[in-house]
């Protein structure tokens, strides 16, 4: 029994550290270096190439190392017989809810625009919204976004939340379903994406979506790049459709230097930085799921192929 560590586009040895002083007795190999393929029956991913793991048939179980799946799901051939998991930390939710209320906090005080008259040396007073009087809209109320939603709710923002299901969350007002999607959107000051990436959400945030908002709303993508047209974007943000946006996530990422969103005045951009995965943390479920494994026991935050999360 071996286990093999496959990341794309991010670093691989201090994860190998980390899993090494925990498992001492256990090979862990990065690939492509893998010794004996047919050996390896745990693989730890992070958006792997496409089809890659179909070079090892005897694997049982996939490990992602961040709390999504589908960059697994949607570029592998998963046999229903394997068992794919996530990470899941309080310290992702916590780390979520920081960044966004930064970037909340920053356009109600309008942080972003002082800066621009600080280099243009223009002394300048604008007006300034409260948090009381704003209405945050958050898609996804899982375990991040149903996290996000009681917090910003907690310190006084009126909050929605949408989900295929209903939610009670307090002080968070649940909508469910395609019927109350519009009146979710109607109200909102944010919309704060954190959606899982399924057949039924990719392409959400479209034109039609953002019609059914205020004007004056603000668009925050934070769960997947393929959840956003960006030509749609683009358009509603060229003719006053929506303020502005805020992107952590991309279809491609690193995003293109050619791409348009870089010189948009009306787009923030961050490299996939609001919640980041702690090695030291996640490599305990790491570790706790493959003894599990071995002992054929029940692995923690298993997700459901069908559901697609």
């Amino acid at each position: 029994m071996s286990v093999a560590i496959i990341f794309q586009n991010k670093d691989p040895e201090p994860w190998q550290k980390a899993l090494k002083k925990r498992l001492p007795n256990t090979s862990i190999e990065i690939y492509p270096h893998i010794e004996d393929k047919k050996a390896i029956d745990f693989a730890i991913c992070w958006k792997p190439q496409k089809n890659v793991l179909a070079q090892f048939p005897n694997i049982k179980t996939i490990q992602s190392v961040g709390a999504s799946i589908e960059h697994i799901t949607n570029t592998q051939i998963i046999d229903e017989s394997t068992t794919i998991t996530r990470i899941v930390d309080e310290q992702l939710s916590n780390d979520m809810y920081e960044f966004l209320l930064t970037i909340i906090m920053a356009e109600l005080k309008n942080t972003k625009s002082y800066a621009t008259q600080q280099r243009q040396k223009k002394w300048e007073q604008q007006p300034y919204k409260s948090i009381h009087s704003t209405t945050i809209s958050i898609l996804g109320l899982g375990k991040i976004g149903g996290f996000v939603a009681e917090e910003f709710a907690q310190i006084g923002f009126k909050v929605n939340g949408w989900s295929n299901s209903e939610k009670n969350i307090s002080k968070v007002k649940s909508y469910y379903g395609e019927n109350q999607f519009g009146a979710f959107l109607e109200s909102s000051d944010f919309l704060i994406n954190l959606l899982p990436l399924t057949d039924q959400t990719k392409g959400i945030l479209n034109m039609t979506t953002f019609e059914k908002m205020p004007n004056h709303a603000f668009l925050i993508n934070v769960g997947r790049g393929e959840h956003l047209v960006e030509d749609d974007l683009i358009e509603a943000l060229n003719h006053s459709k929506l303020s502005g946006a805020f992107l952590d996530v991309f279809r491609e990422e690193p995003l293109p230097q050619s791409h348009p969103f870089w010189n948009h005045d009306n787009i923030q951009i961050t490299p996939h930085v609001a919640s980041l995965t702690n090695v030291e943390t996640a490599a305990e479920q790491v570790v706790e799921n493959y003894n599990r494994f071995l002992q054929n026991k029940p692995l923690l935050n298993i997700i459901s192929l069908k559901k697609g999360y």
